[in-house]
């Protein structure tokens, strides 16, 4: 697997995606919070006018408007900071959306730590857990901005609500030469035998170089990047898992309610296993270099080695 040189961010491709995608779905129609700039809904905004709707800073009057065109038979696309969009628009989000199984697409931006210098008060690291606990709500998230589009395309064309997870700050393209994955399904990145790491999201290329330093102390890991949270491809993760036995999972989100906490589920059911979680350590962060907060806070390249390594001490 070869990394592109030039890292692009998630928000952008998601821009680019909108407006690329305007022609072949008639019906697409975007909604933002007063934040286009910012999320890069703008482009679409300039070249359609007429389907695309700044709400102002009303999330939750948002969601609902984007539910009510959803009924209408449009196909909308409802767009702000992933923090606000799920909390400020949750009841909606619950009892509109979810509760009418409605196919509107949920674009969480800025997801994780990645609003940086704005603080705890801007940043996502709740937004999976709340999506998650959704009935009826799919959940995924790239891991580099190739994965944007195929995932924007088939929420679009889902029967049924979708939270699409994006981040701010330009991230290496990591699948450019790879094959489309098929929605819902776990991307095998390493094969080995000694541990099993599931990654989502940005920290993927964190978790390529842990595996890389990993197997020259002579740990294989067989490494999984799991970009949809729900529904979880449980049949790869348990294959995976009655192979090595242990399982480290590796996500920029609290450590409870996310990614670690989808995977212990699965595995409570199908292959109890022992398990170790890198992510935010149930706490508030603060305002900071967005590189410099995901090493403070525990994700990194080092955090990761260093708790596999530990979880295979158990």
């Amino acid at each position: 697997m070869k990394t592109v040189a030039q890292p692009v961010a998630l928000r952008d491709a998601f821009g680019k995606t909108l407006v690329d995608l305007a022609g072949e779905i008639p019906e697409l129609v975007v909604l933002d919070a007063d934040v286009a700039s910012s999320t890069k809904t703008a482009a679409f905004g300039q070249d359609f006018p007429e389907r695309f709707f700044n709400v102002g800073v009303a999330e939750a009057n948002m969601v609902d408007i984007g539910a009510g065109l959803a009924t209408c038979g449009l196909k909308p696309v409802v767009s702000t900071f992933a923090l606000f969009l799920t909390l400020k628009g949750a009841d909606q989000i619950r009892n509109t959306i979810c509760y009418n199984r409605l196919p509107v697409v949920l674009a969480g931006g800025y997801g994780g730590l990645s609003d940086s210098y704005d603080g705890a008060s801007h940043q996502a690291i709740i937004d999976l857990a709340l999506m998650r606990a959704m009935p009826e709500m799919t959940v995924y998230v790239p891991a580099d901005a190739t994965e944007v589009r195929p995932a924007l395309e088939w929420a679009l064309r889902h029967d049924g609500p979708t939270y699409i997870r994006l981040c701010r700050n330009p991230t290496p393209i990591l699948f450019a030469e790879e094959p489309t994955l098929e929605f819902g399904k776990i991307r095998k990145l390493r094969d080995g035998s000694d541990i099993t790491i599931g990654v989502c999201g940005i920290p993927t290329f964190m978790a390529l170089e842990a595996a890389e330093k990993l197997e020259t102390g002579g740990i294989k890991v067989d490494l999984l990047e799991i970009p949809c949270l729900k529904p979880l491809d449980t049949e790869t993760l348990v294959d995976s898992v009655a192979k090595t036995g242990k399982v480290l999972t590796v996500e920029e989100h609290n450590i409870i309610g996310g990614l670690g906490s989808a995977v212990a589920e699965a595995l409570g059911k199908e292959k109890p296993s022992i398990m170790g979680f890198v992510g935010i350590e149930d706490r508030f962060t603060e305002s900071g270099d967005y590189d410099d907060l995901l090493a403070k806070y525990g994700l990194s390249v080092r955090a990761i080695v260093k708790k596999a390594k530990q979880l295979l001490k158990t």
